[in-house]
Formats: C-alpha cells, structure tokens, sequence
C-alpha cells in the first residue's frame, strides 16, 4: 500500500476509509462527537492525555495509565492513526506528540480537522464507536519531550530556540496563570491560532515555513514549544513536525510549571 501522508485532506480521508489499518481518532468537544462524526471515528477526552496533577496539570500521565489508554483505544503497532478535533489542531496535535513521545511513528493529522469536514460537506455519522482493544507494551522516547533541566541547560545557546504559543498578554506578562508571570529568557512568541487559515476552515497557513522564519523559528534551530499546559503548543509543535523541522521538542510542564519553580527566570 501507497505511504499515508503525515498532513491529510478530507478527500483524501474519505479515500482512506475503507482501508482496515486506519484509526481515525477524534478529540473535539463529546457533544460535538455524538451530533456527527467522521464515519468509524473513535472519540478520546483529550483530558485523558494529560496527568491533571496541579500546578503543572498539563504533564504526561504515568505510562502504565497512558499504555491502558492507547491499548482501549486499540492502538497496535500497524495501526495508522489520523487525528483530529474540532479546534484547528490543539487537541490532535497533543495526541500526535504522545504517539511520538509513545514511539508510534505511524500518524497523520486532518488538515482543518472537523471543521474543514463539516464545512466542506463529508459524510457524518453519528453512532458512537467502541474500538477493539489490544495488548501492547510501551517505553518512553524522550527525543520528542522537554524537561525544565533541558530548557535551563539551553538557555543562551545560538542554535536553541523555546516557542512561546501563549496569547501575548500571556508572554509579556500582563495575564499572570501561575507564581510569576512573563516568559523564559529568550524566547519567540508566536500564538499557536496564527497558524491557522480561517478562510481555510483552519488549515495550517500555506506559508507557515515562511511565517516562521521571518520571526527566527526555523529549521536548523533545536526548538522546544510551550503555553501553559502543553495544549496550545502541542498544535505548534505539530506544525514543526508537519513542517520537517528535525530538533522539535514539547514542554509538557509549559509556563505551569516554569511559572511556579522558584528557581527558572523570567523576563517581561
């Protein structure tokens, strides 16, 4: 069979669907779920990708509980799971990133997600879907994840850049969400919804590489992304990955965390 590409159109769904290795995964709003989906379309709480612990809720959860998850889910190692969600990319791109971090390399992202779906008339069922479950065991691949020791070891290095996705009342200080607010030393602000096209139905913009580069994030640099709870980031570090960009980590402790250590600067 042909490869799947990493960054999918509709149509080019609605071709894949009848093929059995497709696991099309859908982390919108439940109500939205159930009023229409994307036919054999399995609906995950996207809460569940995420420990909940405070302050720093946003981290992973532990891996026996994220390996019962993907397990339910029915998540085997030939499965090709596509994401999606009914927000531009956020929640899919958090499901995404687990799969890399989870080392299931076979992914693909909705381009404009159910928006770009209902928007553009594909069919909507609305049956809920109960996946098969498997067994398969997991190991943590820290090659896609960032701590706040990575970060701190970083900080000052030319070719090391933290993407900041937040809104910008956020980075520059003036909405305080934890102990301290601003951000870390050095970095980009870029907010994960500018990389939208809302005249696409929320497809990544055509010229996100371009857009990027103009604000210093570019390919040759090691980028970690963050926002808060790794939410809103992990739609940015998506588009790093759709993009090829080789050295994208996600800070899954974000300004949660950062924002309430008492040893991490801050700048305003």
């Amino acid at each position: 069979m042909p490869e799947i590409p990493r960054l999918l159109e509709p149509q080019q769904l609605l071709d894949l669907l009848p093929r059995p290795d497709i696991l099309v995964i859908d982390l919108s709003n439940e109500e939205t779920y159930l009023s229409g989906h994307i036919p054999g379309a399995v609906h995950l709480n996207p809460g569940l990708l995420m420990s909940g612990k405070k302050p720093a809720a946003g981290r992973l959860p532990a891996l026996e509980n994220l390996t019962r998850l993907l397990n339910k889910l029915g998540i085997d190692k030939d499965r090709h799971v596509v994401a999606c969600d009914d927000e531009g990319g956020g929640w899919a791109g958090r499901l995404i990133w687990t799969l890399d971090v989870l080392g299931h390399e076979h992914w693909s992202y909705l381009n404009g997600g159910m928006t770009a779906w209902r928007n553009e008339g594909h069919p909507l069922n609305s049956d809920t879907v109960a996946p098969e479950p498997v067994q398969r065991s997991y190991s943590l691949d820290t090659t896609w994840l960032a701590e706040a020791e990575d970060i701190l070891q970083a900080l000052g290095n030319e070719d090391f850049v933290v993407w900041d996705a937040r809104s910008r009342d956020e980075y520059d200080g003036i909405k305080v969400l934890a102990k301290k607010g601003g951000h870390i030393p050095g970095a980009i602000h870029c907010e994960w919804t500018s990389l939208m096209d809302p005249a696409r139905n929320l497809r990544i913009r055509e010229d996100a590489k371009d857009y990027l580069a103009c604000l210093g994030i570019t390919a040759d640099k090691h980028i970690v992304t963050h926002c808060q709870s790794h939410h809103r980031s992990a739609f940015t570090y998506l588009v790093a990955r759709l993009l090829g960009f080789p050295h994208v980590r996600g800070y899954h402790g974000s300004w949660s965390e950062w924002g309430n250590l008492p040893d991490t600067p801050a700048e305003t």
